[in-house]
């Protein structure tokens, strides 16, 4: 199973993103902020990380060059949700690795679609 590691500080976007994961197959660890997001990825090695870019205590952004430096997530995809009109430059999204930005409000549907595109995955079955 896939585990993915999803930190946001509304709880609301946690709650509705984690429940949709989980009914896809997913194996979902939840975070409140940057800092609790960097624990829990040393501890548990997710297979894809889904950030905000604010937050409280570490932003996604700082998150994200913590996740590039560390061996085994270094490599991890990172989809990073940002407010609207909340622009990240190409230097600093190069620079912390981001795979892929998505402005809130987004499509439930079409973020697992990302997903389970970059773990290579097509259908619900191969979550397991």
């Amino acid at each position: 199973m896939k585990r993915i590691l999803l930190a946001d500080d509304e709880a609301h976007i946690s709650r509705m993103l984690s429940e949709r994961l989980r009914r896809e197959g997913f194996e979902v660890v939840c975070a409140r902020d940057g800092e609790e997001a960097w624990e829990l990825a040393q501890e548990q090695a997710p297979d894809l990380v889904v950030t905000d870019l604010q937050m409280p205590v570490m932003s996604g952004l700082d998150l994200a060059k913590a996740l590039r430096g560390y061996g085994p997530t270094a490599k991890t995809p990172l989809i990073m949700l940002t407010a609207r009109g909340y622009v990240v430059d190409g230097c600093e999204r190069a620079e912390a690795g981001i795979t892929e930005m998505h402005p809130k409000p987004f499509s439930v549907r079409h973020l697992v679609e990302r997903v389970r595109a970059l773990l290579g995955m097509s259908g619900a079955q191969e979550a397991a």
